[in-house]
């Protein structure tokens, strides 16, 4: 049941008049209210009310009259009441927003983990200097709460998805590689990754996130074009580069790397190439992992291996690089937007697509969770390089 009330904020700036509360009452009777609208440097917030545990859909429309609300984002509610920024209210005239319940919080869908909603601090957060430029300024980023694979994909799992009823018309540009079934597949480009997380979608059923036209309306299953994505689907994608850092993190801030009780790390924590003298480098001079340094390369090594992070991720430090949806550019955090950013509206392919999270043969500082190095070309493929998938928590 969806009840809406329409409320005059003559204290809103940027031509922002009103806010409709809707409140989808659950079984137990809980129904999330809007409270405390205000606008600080030109992005609305507002607080909800909610029972905890309970997914809460926060959608807005221009026009109370229109027949379908946007979709924003859907959270787990974590914490109450909790605040949500909507920076892109600025450029609108007017804007309506309700809250609705979809229900309780159910468990992960399997091999993957709750990442929670909620805001963090990016970038470098350690020794000014110690990483590069485009690691700064620090900044806060509120990120909606989203399911991520527990390991990186291995080459077992892209195998069965690609392989899936015969490719069901997907065209990959690379075969891909693993020098193991439990190793992380490598050699596989940006376009090959969304294009298997389509197929991911569709083998269990799910809406696929990726199309070839900005109406949404082909499934982008073939071709070098740029995809656009679905953003309210409920399948697989790759992670944002601000997903990713979250989840890299653990739940705390303010650490090197993506464990919480050192800022140091060695080849008992992750397989990296200990080569550089770097003061947080306790196996150098190492060199490649003694465990894995043999067969020839890639030096991969199992997913799972190591110990988990404060989520459960594994291997968010080291083995392979990992894709991310956003186009790279060394200037947007000195833009990015409060609330789930997603990168540059466009880029081109020379400078290209966000990697993350070093490898088996990077070093000590290439696999710090704030490093972004370069863009990587999105027709470019190593074996340094492979993915995991995200979803919308709530979906």
């Amino acid at each position: 049941m969806n009840k809406n009330l329409s409320s005059k904020s003559p204290g809103i700036s940027l031509g922002l008049c009103a806010l409709a509360l809707a409140a989808g009452l659950t079984a137990q009777g809980a129904a999330p209210v809007i409270t405390n609208l205000t606008v600080v440097g030109g992005v609305v917030q507002f607080g909800v009310q909610s029972e905890l545990g309970l997914t809460n859909r926060i959608q807005c429309c221009t026009n109370l009259g229109q027949p379908e609300w946007e979709v924003l984002t859907n959270l787990v509610v974590s914490e109450s009441p909790y605040w949500f920024m909507d920076a892109a209210a600025a450029a609108v005239a007017q804007r309506f927003y309700r809250v609705e319940a979809l229900g309780s919080s159910v468990s992960p869908p399997p091999g993957m983990v709750l990442i929670p909603a909620g805001s963090f601090t990016m970038g470098d957060c350690m020794d000014p200097g110690e990483g590069w430029e485009n690691e700064l300024p620090l900044h806060t980023v509120y990120v909606s709460a989203f399911y991520m694979d527990r390991y990186e994909v291995t080459k077992a799992l892209w195998d069965e998805v690609k392989g899936w009823n015969g490719g069901n018309g997907y065209v990959y540009e690379n075969a891909g590689s693993g020098k193991a079934a439990n190793h992380p597949v490598q050699m596989v480009n940006w376009r090959d990754c969304v294009k298997w997380c389509n197929a991911r979608s569709q083998k269990e059923g799910l809406v696929p996130c990726y199309y070839n036209e900005a109406g949404l309306t082909t499934i982008y299953k073939a071709g070098t074009n740029a995809p656009y994505a679905k953003w309210a689907a409920n399948g697989y994608r790759l992670p944002t580069e601000a997903e990713w850092e979250k989840a890299a993190r653990g739940g705390v801030s303010g650490h090197r790397f993506p464990w919480a009780d050192t800022d140091n790390i060695s080849h008992s924590r992750a397989n990296y190439w200990a080569v550089v003298n770097y003061p947080y480098d306790l196996s150098y001079p190492a060199g490649d992992h003694p465990t894995f340094a043999t067969g020839g390369h890639p030096y991969t090594s199992p997913v799972g291996y190591f110990e988990a992070n404060g989520y459960g991720l594994y291997d968010m430090a080291g083995n392979v690089g990992e894709w991310c949806w956003d186009w790279y550019s060394d200037e947007y955090y000195s833009s990015s937007p409060g609330t789930d950013p997603r990168g540059p509206a466009s880029g081109w392919d020379r400078v290209g697509r966000v990697g993350r999270g070093g490898g088996w043969c990077c070093d000590a500082y290439v696999c710090r969770t704030a490093h972004r190095g370069y863009g990587n070309p999105p027709d470019g493929r190593s074996n340094l390089m492979g993915f995991r998938a995200v979803r919308a928590a709530g979906q």
